[in-house]
């Protein structure tokens, strides 16, 4: 087994809660935190910390905004996130591919 595509895997996606917010942005155009937090059952430090490394890459964008005179703070996926998202699933079927040939 070539072990060069489990290498390449970016980490800043492949840790599970980023990987799921990552995949579910990825099918939403855009979440509100609550939306995230409820779907995805995680704390508000949870997302928090993973929405904040998230950003940092590049991959999310952030908003925050008032709406009814209520803070309203909605997450989507950037260009680069993606393009990134897109890479990281496709090195994931190589890798299943690579290990269905044995």
């Amino acid at each position: 087994m070539n072990p060069e595509p489990f290498l390449q895997l970016d980490r800043v996606i492949h840790e599970k809660g980023r990987l799921a917010i990552m995949s579910l942005l990825a099918a939403t155009p855009q979440l509100s935190f609550t939306e995230m937090r409820d779907t995805l059952n995680m704390t508000d430090g949870n997302i928090t910390a993973h929405a904040r490394t998230l950003q940092e890459a590049g991959y999310v964008s952030v908003t925050k905004e008032f709406q009814g005179g209520r803070p309203l703070t909605t997450y989507s996926l950037t260009a680069r996130g993606k393009k990134a998202f897109a890479g990281y699933i496709d090195l994931l079927e190589k890798i299943v591919e690579q290990t269905r040939k044995k």
